[in-house]
């Protein structure tokens, strides 16, 4: 793909797509469950509901996921023979996620995605603070972030673009962070090849941090077949965002260029693994300029042995190349050990810590304004 190099003003004011004209509150408002009333501000809807597993199937894609975290908890894509194969890492039943063996397999992860340093932030001059769940800071939402609720199914569709969207309302101060909050995300299979997700969030009240990402496991080779060092990637990206020992980036955005992290041509996951230490979690600073379906090229993974192959698209700032580092003696599907490196996370997202680090694009979204963030997955075999 041909790309440009942006210069480091372009760079910095890259921001997610916000739109004004916001959609009607009651459009994704919590509805009452029937046996009993619920204030639409309560988040409590979702601890009341019983997660339910979903399919959506073209014949050509298979995909499951749970109204628990939006998660997908298997998607099967062909091989080279044609033959299919499930590439995410997961558990065949909803227990395991319900009580937590899960590191983040296959949800999508908020209110804002990644870490905040020191679980704290101050907005419009109001200090807030969060769980510190990944001491000393706070992770991926949390203690119980979008993942460990069960969202509302307000549509399934099938046919020719079979699809599905979950609604979740956000009550102010769910762990610490400030307003209402309106989310849908929707999954679609938008043609024989491509899963698309669409991501969104209008603030009711008050402005508000937000930054969603989907934390799928992927192995293309099949999510039983070991680990991933042998896959190749190509990110389009020429700088990434450096962190210290909490895994905090510092502020700076560093070139690639010389680095284990360079992947703007295709290489091994595992070529240079071992020079960044227990392997990569860091934020890319996406920048490629080929645009497609109204999304910008962000990686190209692909498995040597299945000729599986996995183009992914977004609309996001960032993306978190993960090698499932933590991942140790879980048992997943099928009976399948899931251990270091067993898979990768492509998380688009906005920075890690974007919040409190004024140069980078801003997560803040206000009322009147609508967070919008897409990926699309386009699967194919070479």
């Amino acid at each position: 793909m041909k790309t440009t190099e942006p210069d480091s003003s372009a760079l910095l004011k890259h921001t997610y797509h916000y739109v004004c004209n916001c959609l009607p509150p009651y459009a994704l408002r919590s509805l009452p469950i029937p046996t009993r009333q619920l204030n639409p501000s309560s988040s409590e809807a979702a601890e009341m509901a019983e997660p339910k597993l979903f399919e959506l199937n073209n014949g050509t894609i298979q995909l499951k996921v749970s109204s628990l975290g939006c998660t997908i908890t298997s998607l099967s894509v062909p091989d080279k023979n044609g033959k299919l194969g499930d590439v995410v890492l997961g558990f065949d039943a909803l227990e395991p996620y319900l009580k937590g063996a899960a590191p983040y397999f296959g949800c999508i992860v908020g209110r804002v995605a990644n870490r905040i340093k020191d679980g704290k932030f101050t907005l419009d001059g109001a200090h807030y603070s969060l769980p510190i769940n990944k001491p000393p800071n706070s992770l991926h939402g949390g203690h119980k972030g979008y993942d460990k609720v069960v969202w509302e199914v307000v549509e399934h569709k099938q046919g020719n673009e079979p699809s599905i969207t979950f609604k979740y309302y956000s009550r102010d101060g769910e762990e610490g962070y400030p307003g209402e909050l309106a989310v849908t995300a929707t999954y679609t299979l938008t043609s024989a090849t491509t899963l698309r997700l669409d991501m969104k969030a209008v603030p009711q009240n008050k402005p508000t941090p937000v930054s969603l990402a989907q934390h799928t496991y992927w192995n293309l080779g099949g999510h039983n077949s070991g680990n991933v060092l042998d896959h190749t990637i190509q990110i389009w990206a020429k700088h990434v965002t450096p962190v210290d020992q909490n895994t905090i980036p510092t502020g700076e955005i560093m070139p690639v260029k010389d680095t284990p992290f360079d992947f703007t041509t295709e290489q091994k996951i595992g070529s240079r693994i071992h020079e960044v230490g227990i392997g990569y979690d860091h934020n890319y600073v996406l920048d490629c300029e080929d645009e497609q379906w109204g999304l910008k090229h962000a990686v190209k993974l692909k498995d040597p042995v299945s000729s599986r192959v996995l183009n992914l698209w977004t609309n996001a700032p960032g993306m978190q190349f993960y090698t499932a580092n933590y991942v140790h003696g879980i048992v997943g599907k099928g009976g399948a050990q899931y251990d270091k490196h067993s898979g990768v996370c492509l998380e688009t997202q906005g920075f890690p810590n974007a919040i409190n680090q004024p140069n980078f694009p801003s997560i803040v979204v206000r009322p009147g304004e609508k967070y919008e963030h897409s990926m699309l997955f386009e699967f194919s075999v070479e």
